[in-house]
Formats: C-alpha cells, sequence, structure tokens
C-alpha cells in the first residue's frame, strides 16, 4: 500500500473518526470537509470512497456518515480478530528473533509495573495494544500485520475497555505471561490456543458491557 503524508485529509478524516471527534452518524459533507482541511473536493471524495470501503464510513441515501456499529458486526469483528490474533501468536512462536522476545517482554513489563490505579482506561488498552502488536511483529508477516492493523482501528472505537476492573487485569496479565512463554519455547499450537482463548474472554466481556449499557439507557418501568 502506498504511504499516504501524515496531512492528507484521508488520515486527517480517518484520525477523526477514531478519535471520536467525527462521532458516529457524524455526517460528511464534502464542502464542509473541504474547507475544514483546506483542500479542494476531489481528495475529500478520494478519502471517503477509501474511508467507505474500510468501513468507517458509509452511505445514508444520498449522504455520508460516519458508521455506526451493530452488536452483530461487534461480534463479527471479534470473531476475525480472534482467527487472526491465533494466527499471529502461532506464527510469532515459529518465527521471532531474540530481539522480539525482548521487545514482547518489554511490553509486558511494562503492563506489569504499570500503576492500575493511577492509569486512565486509554492509558490501560494502550499498554495492552503494545503487547499485542509485539507479537503481531514476531511473526514477520506483512500479511497478518496489515489485517490486524486494518481490524485494530475499528476496535479502539469502541467505548471503555475491557481492562475496567482489577480482576480482569491481573488475569491479563497472567494470560499474557503464559503465552510469552509458549512463544518463547516455539510451542505454536500452545500460543495459538491461549491466544484464541484470551480473546474470547475479551469478547464474552465486551458483549456484557453492551448489555449493560443498554440496561442504562433503556431502564425497565415498574
Amino acid at each position: 500500500m502506498a504511504s499516504q503524508p501524515e496531512t492528507s485529509p484521508y488520515l486527517m478524516i480517518r484520525n477523526a473518526i477514531i478519535s471520536q471527534e467525527l462521532p458516529p452518524r457524524a455526517q460528511l459533507v464534502e464542502s464542509a470537509l473541504a474547507k475544514k482541511y483546506n483542500v479542494s473536493r476531489t481528495p475529500i471524495r478520494e478519502a471517503l470512497r477509501r474511508l467507505e470501503t474500510e468501513g468507517l464510513v458509509e452511505r445514508y441515501g444520498s449522504r455520508m456518515q460516519v458508521r455506526e456499529y451493530r452488536p452483530e458486526e461487534m461480534l463479527d469483528l471479534y470473531e476475525v480478530r480472534t482467527f487472526l490474533e491465533e494466527a499471529a501468536a502461532k506464527t510469532a512462536a515459529l518465527r521471532h528473533t531474540d530481539m522480539d522476545l525482548m521487545l514482547i517482554d518489554r511490553a509486558h513489563q511494562a503492563m506489569v509495573t504499570l500503576d492500575f490505579d493511577a492509569a486512565t482506561p486509554a492509558e490501560l488498552a494502550a499498554a495492552n495494544r503494545t503487547f499485542h502488536e509485539r507479537i503481531w511483529a514476531a511473526s514477520h508477516s506483512a500479511a497478518l500485520l496489515d489485517l490486524l492493523d486494518r481490524i485494530l482501528v475499528h476496535f479502539i472505537r469502541y467505548p471503555g475497555t475491557t481492562l475496567s476492573t482489577r480482576e480482569r487485569w491481573d488475569r491479563v496479565l497472567k494470560e499474557h505471561e503464559e503465552l510469552l512463554v509458549a512463544i518463547r519455547a516455539r510451542n505454536a499450537e500452545e500460543a495459538g490456543r491461549i491466544a484464541s482463548a484470551h480473546m474470547d474472554e475479551a469478547k464474552n466481556i465486551r458483549i456484557q458491557m453492551y448489555i449493560d449499557a443498554q440496561e442504562i439507557s433503556n431502564p425497565r418501568v415498574g
């Protein structure tokens, strides 16, 4: 994929969507975006077309808007990511270098030493992402890296984090340690199993978070 300049309309709109500066269902008007980013409408149109193929924006009648995730899409994303994380862990176990192990271990230790009570949800999620990204890199698979990077964008947009309780955080640290041991031992099957189970648990927590949020926004009467 051709690299994009940091100030390209595509990246600016993409980053605005990920950061929720442009929230779900926000209208994307070419003329307004062109004025905001000081470019012509042509690169804006091209950027929106590309973001549509990535699933970040959608057509609503004759207009474009930031895509809003639906429960069934959330489950689908978790299924795909679970498959990719398992593949990355297996491949990392077979292809990792000593440098890869050092970087994975460093990311794990950063999580271990992070003060859970003082950290923000964003900091907890970022530390966890770094650990996973180190494993992706250790797979030395350009295809896996590209696919995981693309799907991660959708996960970052979800509100909150599945790491919001001390119990879950401690469990994640234990699973990460087990995954690191399996990768170090070049036990691909065990690494894949741990990675898959790890993502399944995250999916179940995310489902419960969604249910809880729905109950809060739609309280029962009586």
